[in-house]
């Protein structure tokens, strides 16, 4: 098949661009570059049925494409929130037009959605079900609120225009290619553990988290993507649930070193838990992480280590 990845040079892009390549399959990588790097897609731009388009999601575009996964939008605090308005457009006006593409060309669009759809939540674990609790106005909702109208979006182009939609809401995910500097905690507390800086853990560090290894994910993206069962929304990530002075405790006995741990105030609506169930994705996909988290974390520390040259 003919391939569209938006935001295909990012972290989760490039990676899916790897895995779509070695299945046999002509990929499209369409990517502005705010937070993709060129770095992250080097290896494939010799490849023979790998294509880059520099160019925003926010305009409209045209490509011919049997599918086409959206997957174009900053993920991370530091990242969304350096332009606010531009990352709710990313994720409005970029599903507007992924949509539109895939009515015209009849092509099945992929919709990548975020746990985050379901704000600071009042059950745990998190099922597709759940409405979430998310606050509308603050720093956090250009992402949060973003990303819950992208949804909206395709499940009404779903039912008006027949548009065949796939929808999947991503927890947090770690490895190799992730951005040195994207805020998120598993790339700060290895940039910190590697460069001998204390590691710093907002509020007492007892707020949780699931980590899925890249891999791991990649896989439930293909086989939520080509199966017929559901359109979602569907829950990708790992059940594992680690605090985050847990999380740091691991990252300091891998590195080695003398860094320790420091406390800053908690931000403004950080979620407390997070943990995904993901009995949907067992029952329609067969899916299960397969990476244990000190597994995961050794593949990305030496990841770490050569991008930074430590």
């Amino acid at each position: 098949m003919r391939i569209l990845i938006t935001g295909g040079a990012g972290f989760l892009g490039s990676h899916l661009s790897d895995r779509l390549l070695a299945d046999g399959h002509e990929v499209i990588c369409l990517d502005n570059f705010f937070t993709g790097r060129k770095s992250n897609i080097q290896h494939l731009l010799s490849h023979p049925r790998f294509e880059l388009i520099r160019h925003d999601v926010i305009d409209p575009f045209k490509v011919e494409a049997d599918q086409i996964y959206n997957l174009a939008c900053p993920a991370s605090p530091p990242h969304y929130q350096f332009n606010p308005i531009k990352t709710t457009k990313t994720s409005v006006m970029g599903a507007i037009n992924c949509l539109g593409l895939a009515k015209r060309t009849r092509a099945r669009v992929f919709q990548a959605s975020t746990s985050e759809v379901y704000g600071d939540p009042e059950i745990h674990p998190q099922v597709e079900s759940y409405w979430g609790n998310v606050n509308p106005i603050g720093r956090r909702s250009c992402y949060d609120e973003g990303k819950r109208c992208a949804e909206t979006l395709f499940f009404d182009y779903h039912r008006e225009n027949g548009v065949d939609i796939r929808v999947i809401r991503i927890f947090n995910t770690y490895g190799p290619r992730m951005h040195p500097n994207d805020g998120r905690v598993v790339s700060n507390f290895i940039v910190q553990a590697l460069r001998g800086q204390d590691l710093t853990i907002y509020g007492d560090g007892s707020q949780t988290r699931s980590f899925c290894y890249v891999d791991d994910l990649v896989d439930g993206f293909v086989r939520f993507m080509n199966q017929t069962a559901t359109v979602g929304p569907l829950n990708l990530g790992n059940p594992g649930e680690f605090t985050m002075l847990e999380l740091a405790e691991i990252i300091l006995k891998q590195v080695g070193g003398t860094a320790k741990i420091t406390h800053l105030p908690l931000p403004a609506d950080d979620p407390k838990q997070r943990r995904p169930d993901i009995s949907l994705a067992r029952k329609h996909l067969g899916w299960e992480p397969r990476v244990p988290l000190a597994e995961g974390i050794a593949r990305t520390i030496a990841y770490f280590r050569t991008e930074l040259g430590i």
